[in-house]
């Protein structure tokens, strides 16, 4: 057996690095195993990282071919390279794991490398080798939800995996799935030619997002050329050399019909990745989803094994992951790590953004609690006038008898970015009034979050 260590954390994803990094900050000995051969799991290699990538390509393209003549940018014909916007992708995951190799170097962080398995609580195995640990956590991270009746082969019918790596354009990309990723990767496409067709269960998109968001969403969505159909089921699909046909059939039952398709992506959801841990073994307890069960301080059944991110409940977000990861190595280390899950913000990585932190009008209905609305729109916006990025508003939810903040709700400009301000109002237990009252830059984007704080209270100044 080789020398024990303090922690040793099984995964090297956000969750799992930030976890690793900041138990060897606090003093710990602390190992991280990982099969991959770079570390940062799926997000930095096949989901956050190379997605973002592609979407910002993907719209400097758009706005080469249809805005920058608006500006009096004249480009002449706009070629597409997608081989040079791949090898820049890679680049990008490339200089990303590598920055987590210094980060492990650098705060001493032992790399195993291989698949690690749980034998007993304080031994974990890599391969042949054994290692003890007074901690161990299981940091794994989730996979692609299969889809009955559809064989993935990552050619043509593609998980998200699959969606990032394709080397031609597709003329017909059907999405199985209206959440994030699908959008996002349809987004992708659709932007460099192909014809898109979003097909959901569900008579909405996006579940879970603020209904009137999501419509507005969908909207924009629509007019980009996305096509959408919604309460429809996809019962079957076969590839060929020609394509794929997706069978696909009303969600309440109905008659069958056929698309034809150059590409299919599954993307409707993601499951906790625990296969080969040997939790049965150790005795490690499951929820009903396959989830790992932890109580509040990441402690599963078994002393001394502990799990975060996508592997037990709550969003699978690499940044509630990596929050996790670091309120965990707190506690190991005696302090007091907390992570508030009323503010974690969710952002959708198309054009325009949709970002969301905290509750949304359907949750604070069905929870009876009474609240005011502010919402505030870009075409009200000098900077965003100014950027001809008019699209959308941003919407605040208060508590009606305290105006404590409780929701917010942005589709626009860099939403991504503007959710931030409201995401640390919400962590401090800011009022509406307070959002309103804090000086806001001008010209700029988060002018309109303070617009929206006021029309919390029906005093917005510029609309």
């Amino acid at each position: 057996m080789a020398d024990g260590f303090d922690v040793i954390v099984i995964g090297a994803g956000p969750g799992g690095y930030v976890c690793a990094i900041r138990a060897a900050q606090l003093g710990m000995k602390v190992a991280c195993v990982e099969k991959r051969a770079t570390l940062g799991g799926t997000c930095l290699n096949v989901g956050c990282i190379p997605s973002k990538a592609l979407l910002q390509s993907s719209e400097l393209y758009e706005e080469a071919q249809h805005k920058l003549a608006d500006h009096g940018v004249a480009v002449g014909q706009v070629s597409l390279d997608l081989a040079r916007m791949q090898a820049r992708k890679a680049e990008v995951v490339s200089a990303n794991v590598r920055g987590i190799e210094f980060l492990f170097r650098k705060n001493k962080v032992t790399w195993l490398k291989g698949e690690g398995r749980i034998i007993r609580p304080g031994l974990v195995a890599v391969g042949d080798q054994e290692y003890a640990a007074k901690h161990i956590v299981i940091a794994t991270g989730s996979e692609s939800i299969p889809l009955p009746g559809v064989s993935v082969d990552e050619k043509r019918i593609v998980t998200s995996t699959g969606a990032l790596e394709l080397d031609r354009v597709p003329q017909h990309l059907v999405v199985i799935g209206g959440g994030y990723i699908g959008l996002e990767l349809g987004s992708v496409w659709r932007r460099l030619g192909a014809e898109v067709t979003v097909v959901e269960f569900l008579d909405r998109i996006v579940p879970g997002m603020d209904a009137e968001v999501a419509k507005a969403f969908e909207r924009v969505l629509a007019k980009q050329g996305i096509k959408f159909r919604l309460k429809t089921r996809v019962v079957g699909a076969v590839a060929d050399e020609r394509g794929v046909r997706v069978t696909v059939q009303p969600a309440d039952g109905g008659i069958e019909q056929e698309i034809a398709a150059d590409v299919l992506l599954v993307a409707i959801g993601r499951r906790p990745y625990i296969a080969g841990l040997g939790l049965d073994s150790a005795g490690v307890a499951l929820d009903e989803r396959g989830r790992i069960k932890v109580d509040d301080r990441y402690a599963t059944n078994v002393p001394g094994i502990y799990a975060i991110g996508d592997c037990i409940a709550g969003p699978m977000l690499a940044h509630k992951a990596e929050e996790e990861g670091v309120a965990l190595a707190e506690i190991l280390a005696g302090q007091h790590g907390h992570v508030n899950y009323g503010a974690i913000p969710g952002v959708v990585y198309t054009w325009p953004e949709v970002a969301a932190v905290g509750e949304t009008e359907e949750q604070l209905k069905s929870r009876g609690i009474a609240y005011r609305v502010g919402k505030f729109p870009f075409t009200a916006n000098g900077r965003a006038r100014a950027m001809g990025e008019t699209e959308g508003f941003v919407k605040i939810l208060s508590d009606a008898a305290t105006d404590r903040l409780l929701g917010a709700h942005i589709i626009g400009p860099d939403a991504g970015t503007l959710i931030a301000e409201l995401a640390l109002a919400i962590e401090f237990g800011a009022s509406a009034e307070d959002v309103a009252r804090t000086c806001h830059a001008h010209p700029s984007l988060n002018e309109a979050v303070k617009e929206a704080a006021l029309a919390v209270e029906g005093r917005a100044l510029h609309i």
